[in-house]
């Protein structure tokens, strides 16, 4: 164990993003006995039993209405701050992950204390409030980027992002880590593709910035070619309601089924049973569901977007979607789910999953950064 002494700072977060920050927090934990924890929601939640953190609850009210969103915003960095001064005497890092590449006022507390500030992006933070429609996007992008000015370290997923969520500018202080661990015991290869039912998945929120309704829209024009095809769609989100007006309007309720939120315990069950899945997202960093299929066994089609492209190679480990457009999408999985050579690109990416994803890599690379930050 190292003497470091780390913080972690999250917005309040869902349950889907619990195996990301659990993740970062089994790896801080190896090699550090003194991690703060500074969340809300579900992430305190989980982690406020855990004995190896010190866990504090940030409340944080979302509301429909713009002035009390910024409001709500605004009171939720003062308390992450007033938080960052009470743990000062624990802390002489802080990560900020999920959210934290627009918490600006909490970095500038940590700043003032002489804090290393890391932010951590797991996904493009401005493409996604653009594609969800923001109002308030011009003041989300001023945020990211004095967070990222003042920030020590941006740590990313893979060198090739740098580009896709232009941060040309921040090169210097750019370092590359991933949080992601699988449990390759209980993410594997139970029941062999021939097996399967002809069954099509989608795993993640139901926002737009996933690019579901794109899919959901494709579903029609699928079944005309291949009335076998089910599709299972696993997650919940603000577009439940859309979707499921769809699937009533279109006559759908037989082939796609929604299961609502899955316990992370079962979800390689339910990966086990698919053919195909296909993240069709705007952006993304590195999508946990997308390892843990190609661990399981079941083939990805999913757009060029994060690091996405440096484990997805078509027809070597994957597939990838020229766009996320409805005709696309369709034109693909109808294509895939009758390609003869999906044998191949399992056995690659199952061997790139098992040899990528060790544990002692994931120590190495954050370990690498927090000794070289001093």
């Amino acid at each position: 164990m190292s003497d470091y002494r780390i913080g972690v700072i999250t917005m309040t977060i869902s349950k889907s993003g619990l195996i990301p920050l659990t993740d970062l927090i089994t790896i801080l934990c190896s090699f550090s006995k003194n991690i703060v924890l500074m969340t809300g929601d579900e992430g305190y939640n989980f982690f406020r039993e855990d004995k190896r953190l010190d866990t504090f609850n940030v409340l944080h009210t979302i509301s429909p209405f713009l002035i009390a969103r910024i409001w709500n915003y605004v009171l939720f960095q003062v308390k992450m701050s007033v938080l960052i001064f009470k743990s000062r005497q624990k802390i002489d890092f802080l990560i900020f992950f999920m959210g934290g590449d627009i918490l600006l006022l909490p970095i500038v507390t940590a700043h003032l204390f002489r804090k290393k500030v890391f932010i951590m992006l797991a996904g493009d933070p401005i493409k996604s409030h653009i594609s969800s429609k923001d109002p308030l996007i011009f003041g989300i992008k001023f945020l990211n980027f004095f967070s990222c000015t003042f920030a020590d370290k941006i740590i990313v997923y893979a060198d090739r992002v740098i580009s896709d969520y232009a941060l040309e500018q921040w090169t210097g202080k750019i370092v590359t880590a991933r949080q992601h661990l699988i449990d390759l015991t209980s993410f594997k290869i139970k029941k062999e593709y021939l097996s399967r039912e002809c069954i099509v998945g989608y795993v993640g929120r139901f926002n737009e910035e996933k690019g579901i309704l794109h899919l959901v829209q494709a579903v029609p024009d699928i079944v005309i070619k291949n009335p076998e095809v089910k599709f299972l769609f696993i997650g919940l989100g603000p577009l439940q309601n859309t979707i499921e007006q769809f699937i009533v309007k279109n006559n759908l309720t037989d082939t796609i089924n929604l299961t609502g939120w899955v316990s992370h315990d079962i979800l390689a069950d339910y990966l086990n049973t698919m053919k195909l899945l296909v993240i069709p997202s705007d952006t993304e960093g590195l999508p946990n569901v997308m390892v843990e299929a190609m661990a399981c066994g079941t083939p990805v089609l999913a757009t060029s977007v994060g690091v996405i492209p440096t484990f997805i190679k078509t027809g070597e480990t994957g597939f990838i979607l020229e766009n996320n457009s409805p005709p696309c999408i369709a034109s693909n999985i109808i294509k895939l789910l009758a390609d003869e050579k999906t044998a191949e690109v399992i056995e690659n990416a199952h061997r790139l999953i098992q040899n990528e994803f060790q544990f002692e890599k994931r120590v190495e690379e954050f370990k690498f950064i927090f000794d070289n930050a001093t």
